[in-house]
């Protein structure tokens, strides 16, 4: 396992790491807390030391059971959360996404609150969690600066959703020299990443890129087929179905990635990744143990060379050669899609 630095953070972390959004929830298909925790031990042996969770999650059972699982490897790995939805006044439902607080008040409550659900005097990173650009306020920020004199933060960052990613927020964090951004980013969903990347080289900023979902929702390791039946409460299904027979087709125009018995079209996708330079750490969503055992490998396996990811570029240029709708345009959202349209992307905002 390879390790970055989080922008001059001086926190490390794994370039294969852990979205423990799939820790404490069921949003990814049902699990026993037990096996949770002992997905995260086993992580740990396979030499991931990245752990990313937020508030959220099961309305802070996941920060209870990460805190429980890494407990006794404290001091050796690198912990990461969000804050800045307001579960504690609402509700719940279904996946819906709660309303916000990003009050300087309400972001020191909900920090010292994380601190106590992990058991930990500190974290190493704490990020805004879907924050808008007008919630980035000089308050907010202030607050972050003062966490870290008071050694409660080591590193700050902005995680970007719900969607595909918000490009406005996320140049606002990279102009502010957050030490990382956490994105929607993939293969087959560029345009936020490819954005990100133009930004840091206009602005010689240093943040961090944390790419999220690097196998798009189950297509690029295969794990979702056209005879796979997606089980209730699992959180891909909010994909359409154009996407994933788009999806499948795209794949096959990407098996000049895999090398036999080197490295498998679903680490392929996370050494693209990594072969961005600003690419510190990539949180695929592992659902078992020989998830990890692939995955993890991603940081060791034959980098994508200089050919192959100008193969890559030309066939995203190019829509695959499939002249079809994908069926994602009503998901993408950013901003109300005013600074989507703006960069030049075609792309509709969600009503």
């Amino acid at each position: 396992m390879q390790h970055s630095e989080l922008g001059e953070s001086g926190v490390e972390v794994s370039e294969v790491g852990f979205g423990a959004w799939v820790v404490g929830t069921d949003w990814w298909g049902d699990r026993s807390e037990d096996d949770a925790i002992e997905m995260v031990q086993y992580a740990v042996d396979q030499g991931i030391t990245y752990f990313d969770t937020g508030d959220v999650y099961g309305h802070g059972r996941s920060e209870e059971l990460l805190g429980q699982a890494l407990a006794e490897v404290r001091d050796e790995v690198t912990v990461a959360t969000k804050v800045g939805y307001d579960f504690y006044n609402n509700p719940q439902a279904g996946h819906g996404e709660l309303p916000k607080e990003m009050g300087p008040e309400y972001l020191r409550e909900a920090v010292e609150k994380s601190l106590e659900r992990l058991e930990m005097d500190s974290v190493d990173v704490l990020q805004l969690h879907n924050a808008d650009t007008d919630e980035i306020t000089p308050d907010v920020l202030e607050v972050f600066d003062e966490l870290e004199e008071e050694g409660k933060i080591d590193a700050t960052g902005l995680a970007l959703g719900p969607s595909i990613g918000w490009l406005a927020e996320g140049d606002l964090a990279i102009e502010e020299e957050f030490d990382s951004v956490q994105l929607v980013w993939n293969v087959l969903e560029q345009e936020v990443g490819n954005h990100f990347l133009e930004t840091i080289e206009r602005t010689g900023s240093s943040t961090s890129l944390i790419p999220r979902v690097p196998h798009s929702s189950g297509i690029l390791n295969e794990q979702v087929t056209p005879d796979t039946e997606l089980g209730e409460g699992d959180h891909r299904g909010f994909r359409p179905d154009e996407w994933y027979e788009t999806g499948w087709e795209k794949i096959e125009k990407l098996r000049f990635l895999e090398r036999d018995g080197e490295r498998t079209m679903g680490q392929a996708s996370i050494a693209w990744l990594l072969s961005h330079d600003p690419v510190a750490s990539v949180t695929p969503t592992f659902r078992t143990k020989a998830d990890i055992d692939e995955w993890a490998a991603a940081s060791d396996v034959p980098k994508l060379s200089d050919e192959e990811m100008d193969r890559v570029a030309e066939l995203y240029e190019n829509d695959f050669g499939i002249d079809r709708d994908d069926g994602m345009d009503a998901l993408r959202s950013s901003v109300d899609g005013e600074d989507i349209e703006s960069a030049g992307l075609d792309k509709l905002a969600a009503d």
